[in-house]
């Protein structure tokens, strides 16, 4: 995957041809009209070529993605062996998520492996599950580098908002100072980067864990223009902190400048728990323009709609 876009940009010798890069011929063959096309005046060497065809990768052709993702696992399979554990008294805790992405042949689309601070053996009396420190010490060209995948990204630091949950923990992976563990699976469609949303576009991801807001907790929830109610579940904090969770709570509808047309934002006391056990082992969730993160409530995700 990472390793044949890294083949076809940077070549094994300064007299080295396409046809002779680390994976042969058939890489260069496969996607030689796609790098033609996309890519053309784009100059060969430091990681250039992959970085295009990567930015391209809904454009590229069926043969193309086929052999890039041939040459190693397309997506990393940290979640086979996982095991359920609960976290309990999570409001406010603070977190990250940290994706590894790769790519499925047989759809095109980005695969990212997810890792949570929340689910660490002992959550901090604090609160602090990412410590601001090692967070701001992350580097995502290392960590892609080390894991041999398509990209390395960062959703957080977040406040996590639900008050207790249930996770599926698989395997656990150095993150410069942090071990977290594998938590889930997110489609990113063919994007790489778990930052690069859509806002008040829905995303699957594959996590078969509980997730509950308690009876008298604040919540945010949004209104769609169908009918759908979503949750806040991850309040953004970023590393540069522009606002508090207190503030923004506060202000309530007028934080949202983009809303859709038909949508509203409404701050609520939740009248009874809303439990999440999303249908299949698939949640439906989206990110606001700020990128603060909610789960879809209601028939075949919770019990309730706030």
């Amino acid at each position: 995957m990472l390793v044949a876009l890294a083949a076809i940009s940077q070549p094994a010798s300064a007299q080295s041809t396409w046809e002779k890069l680390e994976h042969g011929a058939t890489i260069v063959s496969a996607c030689a009209g796609d790098i033609v096309q996309h890519c053309t005046g784009v100059l060969p060497g430091g990681g250039r070529i992959g970085d295009c065809m990567a930015a391209h990768l809904a454009d590229l052709s069926g043969d193309c993605i086929k052999a890039l993702a041939e040459p190693k696992p397309a997506v990393l399979s940290d979640g086979v062996n996982a095991k359920t554990n609960r976290i309990s008294n999570s409001h406010l805790m603070r977190f990250i998520e940290m994706y590894l992405a790769g790519l499925d042949p047989n759809t095109g689309d980005i695969i990212a492996e997810c890792y949570g601070s929340y689910a660490i053996p002992k959550i901090p009396a604090n609160k602090d599950s990412s410590p601001q420190a090692l967070v701001a010490a992350l580097d995502m060209k290392k960590l892609k580098a080390q894991y041999g995948v398509l990209g390395a990204s960062l959703n957080g630091p977040k406040l996590w908002i639900a008050d207790w949950f249930d996770v599926e923990v698989g395997t656990v992976r150095q993150f410069g100072g942090m071990q977290l563990p594998w938590t889930a699976q997110l489609n990113l469609g063919k994007k790489i980067d778990v930052g690069d949303v859509t806002p008040y576009a829905p995303v699957t991801i594959a996590r078969k864990s509980a997730v509950n807001w308690n009876k008298g907790t604040k919540v945010m929830v949004l209104d769609d223009a169908t009918g759908n109610t979503w949750i806040m579940k991850g309040f953004q904090l970023g590393l540069k902190p522009q606002h508090t969770y207190v503030a923004f709570m506060a202000a309530g509808a007028a934080n949202f400048k983009k809303l859709p047309p038909g949508w509203k934002a409404r701050v609520v006391t939740l009248q009874q728990d809303n439990l999440e056990v999303p249908e299949g082992g698939v949640a439906t969730i989206l990110a606001d323009e700020v990128f603060n993160v909610y789960d879809k409530t209601g028939p075949g995700m919770s019990n309730s709609k706030p």
